[in-house]
């Protein structure tokens, strides 16, 4: 049977009118669309403004997390989307900036520092204190090894041509000024920002 252009017509109209009663609640057997909807997954959690660290872009992001935010509780971070408040993306996400809760998510992301000392095949879990002071004895042993006070005409130079210091990108302006303070009091002469890599 053949369908004409009027049928067509009268036939999606029909439709359609269906359909709305039927999302209005009037459906004519069980209970209303209404009642049977899933509630909506964002309703009781936390919402929180950050940025993605990405890039120089800085995008704004919106983190919603589950949790009461009791002192010993952790939250479940369960969304992440585009910030559209934010002057820089309005709401949008690159694909890396979109992919963000499977990088929370990630099995293979590190939450704790590790360590492999000289001669050993693996990693092994230290504490916080133990990375930041290694970190801080090393950096100074090679200051004190490399560090330049006057060049050969004797003028003060206060050069530490042996390490460098990649900064972050998505830091805010007072940040980057101090960072900067700080790598120039040391004597870095290789300084340079994560946007650039």
């Amino acid at each position: 049977m053949a369908l004409s252009r009027r049928g067509f017509i009268q036939l999606t109209g029909a439709g359609l009118a269906a359909s709305s009663l039927g999302a209005l609640g009037f459906a004519a057997a069980g209970p209303a669309l209404a009642d049977s909807m899933r509630p909506f997954k964002l309703t009781h959690t936390t919402e929180t403004r950050n940025t993605c660290t990405y890039c120089s872009v800085a995008c704004g992001i919106l983190i919603y997390s589950l949790g009461d935010r009791s002192i010993n509780a952790t939250s479940d971070i369960i969304h992440i989307e585009g910030d559209p408040d934010h002057p820089v993306n309005r709401g949008t996400l690159c694909p890396k900036g979109a992919a963000l809760l499977d990088i929370v998510h990630a099995p293979t992301r590190l939450k704790v520092p590790k360590y492999r000392a000289p001669g050993a095949s693996e990693f092994k879990q230290v504490s916080w204190d133990f990375a930041l002071d290694r970190i801080a004895t090393l950096m100074k042993k090679d200051r004190d090894a490399n560090f330049i006070a006057k060049n050969a005409a004797g003028t003060t130079v206060n050069r530490w041509l042996s390490t460098g210091m990649l900064a972050a990108s998505a830091s805010s302006s007072e940040t980057s000024y101090l960072t900067w303070k700080v790598a120039r009091a040391f004597g870095m002469l290789v300084f340079d920002n994560q946007a650039r890599v």
